[in-house]
């Protein structure tokens, strides 16, 4: 499994998103407020809409238009009115910098 580098994890308050395309992927990653880095495809899976405008809460992200929210964990939603995942991908933290997969740990494809 190949990791792309994203940045300085310090750049990445907890609690905000910032955002990276990856092999044409837009890909939201979340440093949460458990302390963890998740990355997300971004894009609501009800409206196609930027997740990464939404907002964290504990270890989920909020799509702003709906109020769908997404488990960082494992992409599901838990609520209406989405009802589909969205891809998750792994995040590793080497030497101060992120790095993400682009192999879905869920199974959802981008």
């Amino acid at each position: 499994m190949s990791f792309e580098r994203v940045g300085p994890a310090a750049d990445l308050a907890k609690g905000s998103v910032t955002t990276a395309e990856i092999d044409g992927v837009d890909v939201a990653i979340v440093h949460a407020d458990d302390g963890q880095f998740y990355a997300v495809r971004d894009e609501c899976s009800h409206a196609s809409i930027a997740l990464s405008e939404g907002e964290v809460d504990g270890c989920t992200l909020e799509c702003w238009l709906h109020g769908s929210r997404f488990d960082l964990r494992t992409g599901e939603p838990s609520g209406l009115p989405a009802i589909e995942p969205v891809a998750t991908f792994p995040v590793e933290i080497r030497d101060g910098d992120i790095y993400v997969s682009m192999t879905p740990s869920n199974g959802v494809m981008p």
